[in-house]
């Protein structure tokens, strides 16, 4: 196979073939053919009735009326053949406007489906940094949750869970189950059958109260990013459905019912000292 040289180029280096050009309309040709022999047939009688030599002898009226009457017909083809070829173009002109109409509207459609795309690509992004704050603040409300209880069942509270115990707690905790001390809590509100014990677990003493406050600030705060992120409240039914988000019902429960200066977050605060 011979390779493609400046003196034999191959197909795609060749220039493109000129375009043929547009023919004359049909009309056009029928105009000049009559308006040629309607001259013709003009020259003609001139020679034979007027005769040429005559014809410069003649008054400018009788001229002017000659060469009117010669070329009124002639006006008139033309300005019938000017109307169709006119019209051909509008009708040209009316399909080329429907079929930039149409490209418009398939543009308008393609841009919507874009748009659509980009936001569902942005909301899956959203989603995304959402469920990776989550994990953060899941976390964050599982330290919350061990510190409640170790106010409440450790060495400072009740005594009842020993350090071992709550040291195997907290290292399954930070390992792979945040929920740990949130089910626990659970757990003994439920065995508790003293509803003042069951206030006291959450609201017992000022540093609960701060635990309990801290944790219902974090977890609102959550629910109000998931929200943002879900319109269908879906993330936000996962949440509450969660072990920290049933923790969560029952300190809103007891929150109500503590006092103003153990309820409001701002008077216990939301951070530990220790």
């Amino acid at each position: 196979m011979e390779t493609a040289t400046a003196n034999n180029p191959t197909p795609e280096a060749l220039p493109a073939a000129p375009r043929p050009r547009s023919r004359l309309d049909w009309r056009i040709w029928l105009g000049l053919a009559l308006t040629a022999a309607w001259l013709l047939l003009g020259a003609l009688y001139i020679s034979v009735r007027v005769g040429w030599a005559n014809v410069a002898d003649l008054p400018a009226d009788i001229l002017g009326n000659f060469l009117e009457g010669a070329f009124a017909p002639l006006a008139f083809l033309w300005l019938v053949i000017g109307y169709f070829l006119q019209h051909r173009e509008l009708e040209q002109n009316t399909e080329a406007l429907r079929a930039q109409a149409v490209e418009i509207k398939r543009a308008a459609e393609q841009a919507i489906i874009q748009s659509e795309r980009m936001a569902a690509s942005e909301q899956h992004a959203r989603q995304e940094a959402f469920l990776r704050l989550a994990s953060t603040v899941r976390d964050q409300l599982g330290a919350i949750a061990g510190l409640l209880f170790i106010s409440s069942q450790g060495a400072t509270g009740d005594g009842t869970v020993s350090s071992e115990e709550i040291s195997k707690l907290f290292t399954t905790a930070s390992a792979r189950d945040p929920e740990v001390f949130s089910r626990r809590l659970l757990e003994i509100h439920l065995q508790e059958g003293d509803p003042d014990r069951r206030f006291d677990l959450f609201y017992g003493t000022e540093i609960r109260a701060r635990h309990t406050n801290s944790f219902i600030h974090a977890f609102e705060r959550l629910l109000n990013r998931a929200a943002e992120v879900d319109r269908e409240d879906m993330l936000r039914d996962s949440l509450m459905a969660s072990g920290h988000g049933f923790v969560y019902r029952v300190m809103k429960q007891h929150q109500a019912n503590a006092p103003e200066a153990l309820a409001d977050m701002h008077a216990t605060g939301t951070h530990i000292d220790f």
